[in-house]
């Protein structure tokens, strides 16, 4: 076969690998309109699934193993927010607050319905096991660093801020599972990061606003992964997940490869915030307990 048929063969393979990006861009746009549900991480649903499964155990248990699952959590905010559960407007912000409202049998027969459409739905998502589960870890480390970070240094929910960094990469995970719906996306990840690297916080406020999440919670995660000058005092939710996404390692170097240089603003960050790390580390330990 000539050159020119090869370079011929990889055009119409880039055309049609170029034709499926944006065809899976439009088709998240059409199922943003509706109900969405899609796989995290694997293994924390089934764990999840273990654990609700488990008549003995107690809502602090549920609420340990919930607490893990960025897309069930938002659900179940949602869900704690809605007419039926909230006759009276009064609007919940944060986990515990949402699973109290909602009570256990409840928390078990929503969180178990989300669980079974994941699993269902979780065909093909191997070739992407390595950065679910990176995506998973940096999501839990996010959301102790959060819950430091409001705590020590704020008069914000800490409660709260631990949600929204639990979720604030949602629209990652999303975009992981649309790519698997796609011949040309399943099996090039280095094509599906760099629509990650794109995409992901635009689309991750799009759907936190499609499942219902309150306004104040999606706009702390908005631009989370935008440097930016070091916030000092940290006043908002906002700055509270942008130091807490940066300080979970926020600035994977997926994330960071269309930028030649460590960014200057980074490096004062780390300076002035990483005293706190032993914190939020004890903390992810403690979280991760309730998944083993």
């Amino acid at each position: 076969m000539s050159s020119a048929a090869n370079s011929d063969d990889q055009d119409k393979k880039g055309d049609a690998l170029k034709a499926q990006r944006f065809q899976m861009l439009e088709d998240i746009a059409k199922e943003l309109s509706g109900e969405v549900v899609f796989p995290t991480y694997f293994d924390a649903v089934l764990r999840l699934r273990k654990v609700l499964q488990d008549a003995n155990q107690s809502i602090s248990g549920i609420a340990a193993a919930v607490s893990l699952e960025p897309l069930i959590s938002a659900k179940l905010l949602h869900l704690a927010n809605s007419v039926a559960f909230n006759p009276a407007g009064r609007e919940v912000l944060d986990l515990k607050s949402a699973i109290a409202r909602l009570g256990v049998n409840a928390v078990r027969t929503a969180a178990m319905s989300i669980v079974m459409s994941q699993l269902m739905r979780a065909k093909g998502m191997a070739n992407f096991a390595d950065l679910t589960h990176s995506l998973w870890d940096h999501s839990i480390k996010t959301a102790a660093a959060a819950r430091i970070i409001a705590k020590s240094m704020t008069r914000l929910n800490p409660d709260e801020a631990m949600l929204a960094g639990l979720i604030h990469d949602l629209g990652a995970f999303y975009m992981l599972y649309r790519a698997t719906q796609y011949e040309e996306l399943r099996h090039r990840p280095d094509s599906v990061r760099y629509l990650i690297i794109q995409w992901h916080e635009s689309i991750g406020v799009s759907l936190l606003n499609a499942i219902g999440i309150p306004e104040e919670i999606v706009e702390a995660t908005v631009e989370h992964d935008q440097v930016r000058p070091t916030p000092s005092p940290i006043r908002s939710f906002s700055e509270v997940i942008y130091v807490a996404n940066m300080l979970a390692g926020g600035h994977f170097e997926w994330l960071m490869q269309d930028q030649p240089d460590y960014p200057a603003d980074l490096g004062l960050l780390s300076e002035k915030y990483d005293y706190l790390l032993p914190e939020i580390d004890a903390l992810v330990v403690e979280m991760r307990a309730s998944f083993n």
